[in-house]
């Protein structure tokens, strides 16, 4: 099975700490997967880990959430190669890309090298769900603020752009987001920008918003756009709680 269009999930979430484990799949992922439409079978999830520098430790925790979940879960690891010479075929096998968390600057620098940028365009089209959560957020769009470079957020403008907005992550837990984003709207270094709070994501059906969801009880997702007087403006979504 596949979603029935191309599918995007793009969070500031997706895990939490296991009652009996280090680390639990938490609903975002969940959802992620229900909207690929997989029955009859364990699903099958992709775990991308380069933001961080595919730490193995880090593998490990979300195997036995995996196993917990009922899911299949493998990593599609860069460093120090990558596990095969047909990556779109890898990436093509299962039903879930979850890309996680870390330096997006350099993510995207590593993914361009390999053209797996071009091998998860493939699969978004076949159905493929893509998501992930801060840098495996932002990776989706034009671009987004990121702290690759320093504590100074700075704005990376060289995302895949399978979805043509800016991306905001941990809106409410990290005070320079907000005002980052709206001087990068503002200044127009970003188009359209849409942002979630720690526990929220965003759903597209191709390049359309469709859903802001939360797996917390609080936590909100907003869209900044740029006015004609050339100020930003900011609306508050309405969001389901899953």
């Amino acid at each position: 099975m596949a979603a029935d269009q191309p599918t995007i999930v793009a969070t500031s979430g997706g895990f939490r700490t296991g009652r009996r484990t280090n680390l639990e799949f938490h609903k975002l992922v969940h959802h992620a997967v229900d909207l690929s439409g997989v029955h009859g079978r364990r699903p099958r999830l992709c775990h991308v880990g380069t933001a961080s520098g595919d730490q193995r430790s880090w593998h490990a925790d979300l195997d036995e959430a995996g196993r917990l979940a009922g899911w299949d879960v493998s990593h599609l690891n860069l460093f120090p190669m990558p596990p095969t010479d047909d990556l779109a075929g890898f990436v093509r096998e299962h039903d879930v890309v979850w890309v996680g968390g870390g330096s997006v600057a350099n993510l995207l620098a590593v993914w361009a090298v390999h053209d797996l940028g071009g091998a998860l365009r493939a699969a978004w089209r076949a159905g493929v769900v893509l998501g992930g959560v801060s840098a495996g957020s932002i990776c989706w769009f034009a671009g987004g603020t990121t702290d690759s470079f320093g504590p100074e957020l700075r704005v990376v403008t060289n995302g895949l752009g399978f979805l043509p907005y800016g991306n905001g992550v941990h809106y409410d837990s990290e005070a320079l987001r907000r005002p980052t984003v709206h001087r990068a709207v503002a200044d127009g270094v970003l188009p359209e920008t849409h942002c979630t709070d720690d526990g929220a994501g965003l759903v597209y059906r191709g390049t359309e918003l469709v859903e802001a969801v939360s797996e917390r009880a609080g936590g909100g997702a907003y869209v900044v756009r740029r006015d004609p007087s050339g100020c930003s403006q900011e609306e508050s979504l309405d969001i389901r709680r899953l």
